[in-house]
């Protein structure tokens, strides 16, 4: 399988990776209801997958080596469908955070392998256009497991909305498993010839890559901030929104699935850098417009932040593919435990400010982790920052 069979392939990796993650985000009041706890506490719904993600991540090249790249995605896939309908019934609040917790710890078996081979099948180019596709399979899945989820609650309740997303889950892992070719290892990880990859060790020691790390805790840590509780907000008075209005805010990610493959055909031609700090400057413009009260500039700055978010994850991906080497399935592995130990916190370090200064508050904290973001990869994301590191490639395209 080649060109465009290939990449649709990869587009629906992303939307699998995404689809259960955050499905219960926007459903915080009716899990409230039924498990007796704060709507702030039912977030930990979305907070338990996102650390789960955070412990295994760094581990999945490992246990993933021996097998074929297809089956590694696509039956992590059809498995997360298992834990998704446990936690759609559980009978309570322990229960349901466990649930979540054991869908978490498949997805970077989707996420990282499909990352990783994106980068071993396709050149530097290539890469970040893929790269930038992916992102935004990762988009529509993270908008249609929540809008979905949303959608049915009126008439299913949410148990049965739930298991809606869970059977999406198990379908995109057979089409996964249909349109991926059977590789192991590919291309460029295979080469004779590569240094060997850096121990964790060295990885962590390596301010260019470490950066990488800091910068996707910031980005996810503020989209989870972001979308945890403008969902919050917007059930308030004046607007009142109900359970479907507000999976309807997720629509937002939908522009992004249209412009982040315009920008992964951009960084064809500049680096992962620019791209970065560009976006981080879109997602703090996003931010300060959420502060108005009118719903249109709510929802553009929504729209806007997303954007930048999915933008950045795509230059955060492209340019560890690109930078690491022999050592990439572990830098992306440690790449995603810290860029979803972001997300928890996104969800828990915010309460707070939330109890105190309301939607204002959030928005600071927003502003805080997309400036740090946009400061990393600034600072460290230079073209040259990886010539000389054992077993790691300095291919960031020059300017």
């Amino acid at each position: 399988m080649s060109g465009k069979p290939l990449r649709a392939a990869f587009f629906l990796c992303g939307c699998a990776a995404f689809l259960n993650l955050y499905a219960t985000q926007g459903i915080l009041r009716e899990l409230a209801q039924a498990f007796g706890v704060s709507a702030e506490r039912a977030g930990q719904g979305v907070s338990a997958t996102t650390l789960a993600v955070a412990i295994i991540a760094p581990f999945v090249g490992a246990i993933a080596a021996p097998f074929a790249r297809r089956t590694v995605i696509a039956g992590a896939a059809m498995a997360s469908a298992l834990p998704a309908w446990w936690a759609a019934h559980a009978g309570g609040f322990a229960t349901f955070l466990a649930a979540r917790f054991a869908v978490g710890m498949l997805m970077p078996f989707i996420f990282a392998i499909a990352v990783s081979f994106i980068g071993e099948l396709f050149s530097r180019e290539e890469t970040a256009q893929v790269s930038a596709l992916f992102v935004a399979g990762t988009t529509l899945g993270g908008f249609a497991g929540r809008f979905v989820t949303n959608a049915c609650v009126s008439a299913l309740g949410w148990r049965h909305a739930l298991d809606v997303v869970a059977m999406l889950s198990l379908v995109s892992g057979v089409a996964i498993y249909a349109w991926l070719p059977d590789v192991r290892r590919a291309g460029r990880e295979s080469r004779i010839g590569e240094p060997p990859a850096p121990s964790r060790l060295q990885l962590f020691t390596r301010p260019p890559l470490l950066a990488s790390f800091g910068f996707g805790a910031c980005v996810l840590a503020s989209q989870v901030a972001t979308f945890t509780f403008a969902g919050l907000r917007l059930a308030q008075p004046p607007y009142g929104f109900g359970a479907a209005q507000i999976g309807a805010i997720y629509a937002v990610f939908l522009l992004a699935t249209v412009v982040t493959p315009l920008a992964g055909r951009i960084a064809r031609h500049r680096s992962p850098r620019d791209l970065a700090v560009w976006a981080a400057w879109l997602a703090l413009a996003g931010a300060l417009l959420t502060l108005a009260h009118g719903l249109v500039p709510i929802l553009l700055g929504l729209a806007l932040g997303s954007t930048a978010v999915f933008v950045e994850q795509a230059a955060a991906n492209t340019f560890i593919s690109q930078s690491a080497g022999a050592a990439r399935p572990t830098a992306i592995g440690l790449y995603l435990s810290f860029y979803y130990l972001g997300g928890s916190l996104g969800s828990v370090l915010p309460v707070a400010a939330w109890r105190l200064w309301g939607w204002s508050g959030c928005v600071a904290f927003v502003i805080g982790a997309q400036a740090l973001a946009g400061l990393l990869a600034w600072r460290f994301w230079r073209p040259r920052a990886l010539h000389g590191v054992p077993g790691i490639e300095a291919r960031v395209p020059l300017r």
